[in-house]
């Protein structure tokens, strides 16, 4: 990956254009950038960013929300690696008073995962349980902090015992270190034999058989990823005799209006949560724009922390 020069986007109608001071770090930016995630039609094919954060500088024809100047984060279906981005309207939150350019830019792209796959699809009420693989990853931080927000009990995999102690700390009830335990065993013990509400999984693979023994009755697995490939046996015979759902989703290529309806859940639920402190970005390194290729090195590694973000200004951050 290198700096190159190319046109500034153009504002279309219902569009804002951004002038970006920060872009976040994603696995799908790294699969694009291998060739394994082709964009879907309408985005850049060879600049990757799916999140961004910066202050808006023109707004298109049927706009209503944004004026010249706001600063807001938006989640964007590609070219978010760049020092403008056009993005619809209904995809931009506004950035809280307490945040910077560079905490805002790691938000959308998992705070609008987690709230379609672990709510709206997983269907995770107040009081019910949610364990989530990679917890120390940014899709993990997140759904740590907005499950316990939200009243739910929250039970994680990681893979040294640094990141589990780093997820206890953000709120996981327990943090299973999954180099060193059988994490089906673990929940059956931590629940008493009952399993979990609600499974949010990226690895797939070898994972799904012992998710479906890890789930209680009526419980709901959601799939974001199959980092360990997409083949699996099941034994239906459980997912039968618990009635358990298993579902999944990919967002990217999800049309305009099934992201603002997203948004604006986020808006009214979480966002005062962050403006509030309660729930707070996880950033774990800041790159300059031109050294992208080091901050995916960091991201292929699996050694970080929560988020990787770009930085494409200072002004104003």
């Amino acid at each position: 990956m290198q700096i190159v020069e190319r046109p500034k986007p153009v504002c279309g109608a219902g569009d804002i254009l951004i002038k970006v001071a920060a872009a976040g770090v994603n696995r799908p930016d790294v699969s694009q950038r291998k060739g394994n995630y082709p964009p879907p039609p309408g985005a850049s094919q060879d600049i990757p960013g799916l999140e961004i954060a910066g202050t808006v500088i023109e707004t298109g024809a049927n706009t209503t929300r944004w004026k010249i100047g706001d600063r807001i984060c938006a989640l964007v279906i590609g070219g978010g690696y760049a020092e403008y981005c056009s993005v619809p309207e209904g995809q931009c939150l506004p950035i809280p008073d307490n945040l910077t350019f560079i905490e805002a830019a790691s938000l959308p792209e998992t705070f609008f995962t987690v709230w379609s796959n672990v709510y709206d699809r997983g269907n995770l009420k107040s009081g019910e349980s949610l364990l989530v693989h990679g917890g120390s990853s940014g899709i993990g931080v997140t759904a740590i902090q907005i499950a316990k927000a939200l009243g739910s009990t929250v039970y994680v995999t990681a893979g040294s015992a640094e990141k589990c102690r780093f997820c206890e700390a953000l709120g996981a009830a327990k943090a299973i270190n999954y180099k060193k335990e059988i994490f089906a065993d673990a929940i059956k013990q931590l629940t008493n034999g009952k399993g979990v509400d609600v499974i949010l999984d990226m690895i797939g693979g070898d994972y799904t058989a012992p998710n479906i023994k890890s789930l209680a009755p009526d419980g709901r697995l959601v799939l974001i990823n199959m980092m360990m490939g997409k083949d699996v046996q099941l034994d239906l015979s459980q997912v039968m005799a618990k009635r358990l759902t298993i579902t999944g989703s990919t967002l990217r290529s999800r049309d305009i209006s099934f992201k603002s309806d997203i948004a604006r859940n986020l808006d009214r639920v979480i966002w005062p949560l962050l403006a509030s402190g309660e729930i707070k970005p996880v950033i774990n390194a800041v790159f300059p724009a031109e050294k992208a290729a080091d901050a995916h090195r960091l991201m292929e590694s699996s050694e970080h922390i929560g988020k990787i973000v770009l930085e494409f200004m200072v002004d104003g951050s």
